[in-house]
């Protein structure tokens, strides 16, 4: 359909399909006169062109309409991914080597390996702190309902661009891999669940912004859920927020995707209307199960990861800078061990002298091409 599509976009059919109906309804009208026959076949004629020309139409808005989405999704992942050259043939054999002397190799993941999926990262050349963005704070989100609200109604608008994110080629690689049996377990930052998409089960070391957790009893529930219930407070509110995803109404000044699901939008857009539920067991304020800046890991959790890397031999590093303390202390921790550690990220990371072999690419085409060398090309047993 498409390549027809593009046959009618490059060479002009609709033109040439208009031009030969007219020329052809008027030749077919002067050689009518002398048969009554000849006429009803001549119109039948006219008739059937002027469906197909319609058609023709109608396929062009079509197209139009795709090529449209197809040139913002282009323009989204330009704004978003950073620029880096490809892996040279030397790193993609480094690289090769080690994932085949790894029996329980742990892959560590950061935000850079969502931004192939649309996704802004924080620190990289094109990320949110380029532009001077500041996330929100756990020490903000405590201290007012004002906070709260503000919080809530930037994911809220944010959520569905976020949730129709699809795995990126880093996600679908990990995920071969761990199939081929070179990958023993995934840890992962990023709370987009990008990775239970593709097929893994990675221990999510910040949490989710799929699930909601109260603050007073720690209920859970899930996003969903907890997205219906503010649709259901502020109906007209929602309304908007629909208007405004379909072009339809007033947008908000400055809105722009943002890191972990939510949009930056103005202020006067949410203030003093928007109602935030609150737990339906307690009453307690709720909150994304995540962990923000400036909260501490929950104690399990830093547990189970350093329990994860003190089984692997060896630590793959992907799309993450490591400067926040619960991943850098991931790594250091494999470091003092003597496991060696591969870092795949654009731009300077917090254990760069810790590193075996740093690749400063993509890591989508970066693992794109390994999973293609030598013996890993093999299928999964």
């Amino acid at each position: 359909m498409l390549v027809y599509l593009s046959l009618i976009s490059t060479y002009g059919v609709q033109a040439d399909a208009k031009r030969f109906w007219n020329l052809s309804c008027q030749d077919n009208i002067k050689n009518s006169a002398t048969s009554p026959l000849r006429t009803g076949q001549n119109y039948r004629q006219c008739i059937k062109f002027s469906v197909f020309h319609r058609e023709l139409q109608k396929d062009q808005r079509d197209f139009n309409h795709v090529t449209e989405d197809a040139l913002q999704n282009t323009s989204l992942l330009k704004q978003v991914v950073p620029i880096a050259p490809p892996p040279s043939l030397d790193e993609i054999t480094s690289l090769y080597q080690f994932l085949q002397n790894s029996h329980k190799l742990v892959v560590l993941t950061g935000a850079g390996i969502s931004t192939e999926s649309g996704i802004p990262d924080y620190r990289s050349p094109n990320g949110a702190y380029s532009t001077g963005f500041k996330p929100i704070t756990h020490q903000e989100f405590m201290r007012s309902e004002r906070s709260q609200k503000r919080y809530w109604a930037r994911s809220y608008v944010g959520w569905k661009k976020f949730l129709h994110a699809e795995p990126g080629p880093t996600h679908t690689a990990i995920a071969k891999l761990r199939l081929r049996g070179y990958v023993y377990d995934i840890i992962t930052q990023n709370v987009d669940r990008l990775h239970h998409q593709a097929g893994d089960n990675a221990f999510e070391l910040h949490g989710t912004t799929h699930e909601v957790i109260c603050l007073n009893c720690s209920n859970i529930t899930s996003r969903k859920e907890f997205q219906n219930r503010i649709k259901e407070l502020n109906p007209e509110w929602a309304l908007a927020v629909e208007d405004m995803e379909k072009g339809t109404g007033i947008s908000s000044p400055g809105m722009q995707q943002r890191p972990d699901g939510d949009i930056e939008i103005d202020e006067s857009f949410w203030q003093g209307r928007l109602q935030i539920p609150t737990c339906e067991w307690c009453d307690g304020v709720l909150k994304p199960n995540v962990v923000l800046f400036g909260d501490n890991l929950p104690k399990s959790r830093t547990e189970e990861s350093l329990n994860m890397i003190n089984e692997a031999d060896a630590l793959l590093v992907l799309g993450s800078s490591l400067m926040v303390l619960s991943a850098f202390r991931l790594a250091k921790t494999a470091h003092e061990a003597g496991k060696p550690i591969v870092i795949i990220n654009i731009g300077a990371t917090r254990a760069d002298k810790l590193a075996k072999l740093k690749i400063e690419c993509r890591t989508g085409e970066v693992l794109s091409r390994v999973i293609n060398h030598g013996s890993l090309a093999l299928p999964a047993p």
